[in-house]
């Protein structure tokens, strides 16, 4: 159901692209029915996902991350990224402008940005991440649009004029980092901008303590050049403390904020 509303679907729409009834997936839906073994393939596809993820399997970094985030208190905290001043500063908010949220973990930079004027989406793997950000928002009566998704499943269909991720493209695989971008460029209105970090690979910077099983680190500058064809308005490279998981370490980081301008 999460995939199919992040694509737009509505289950009509679903079931016209599979050749069955809308009753079929409302009942598959509400698991009071379940597919055939033989259509899984077809709604992967359909639904750009894998058949892994239809069947509810979780790999470790889920389970991970909702154990950070299973606490009373907010893991990263409540204070905005530095990134999401510099969108107010390039794009303040003087009319509606859309907003997607990439990994947005416990929510705090969306829960930000709404309470600032933008009509915000956002999504996360962890499912407790999601409940912290609602209820973060419910605290400061401001909405977010916050739906479940894994970033290397995710495709956008709706365009927006900010995509915003923070910490989270270091999830992505290398053989699909430029699939996965080359989408959310495309689904970005003229003149819109990204603004992303992604962790960078240093041999004089260890491994956090925190690390999960799906670290893939991204090369220096390798962020930078996949938006060749985009203005620059930021690229920035910076080594940082970081007292995540209770052990002071340091993060090499890759900071970029970029503008479509064709």
């Amino acid at each position: 159901m999460n995939k199919r509303k992040a694509l737009g679907y509505t289950q009509q729409t679903l079931a016209d692209k599979l050749n069955v009834s809308f009753q079929a997936v409302s009942k598959w839906e509400n698991g009071t029915n379940y597919p055939e073994m033989e259509m899984l393939p077809m709604i992967a596809s359909v639904l750009d996902t894998s058949i892994d993820s239809l069947l509810g399997y979780k790999p470790f970094m889920v389970s991970d991350y909702d154990k950070r985030y299973d606490t009373a208190d907010y893991y990263w905290g409540i204070t905005p990224n530095n990134l999401c001043y510099e969108i107010m500063k390039l794009r303040p908010p003087i009319k509606p402008l859309k907003v997607l949220d990439i990994g947005c973990g416990e929510g705090k930079d969306a829960v930000f940005l709404a309470r600032n004027g933008y009509i915000v989406t956002a999504f996360d793997l962890s499912e407790a991440g999601i409940e912290k950000g609602k209820k973060l928002a419910e605290k400061w009566n401001t909405h977010v649009d916050f739906f479940k998704a894994d970033i290397t499943d995710f495709r956008a269909t709706k365009y927006y004029d900010i995509i915003f991720s923070s910490g989270v493209f270091h999830m992505i695989k290398p053989e699909i980092r430029k699939e996965i971008t080359a989408n959310l460029k495309e689904c970005t209105n003229k003149n819109g901008i990204h603004a992303i970090n992604v962790f960078v690979e240093k041999p004089f910077v260890s491994e956090p303590p925190d690390k999960d099983a799906n670290w893939f680190r991204w090369n220096s500058g390798e962020l930078f050049m996949l938006y060749y064809d985009w203005k620059l308005h930021k690229t920035e490279e910076i080594i940082f403390d970081c007292n995540s998981g209770g052990i002071p370490h340091q993060h090499c980081m890759d900071i970029m904020i970029a503008e479509r301008v064709k």
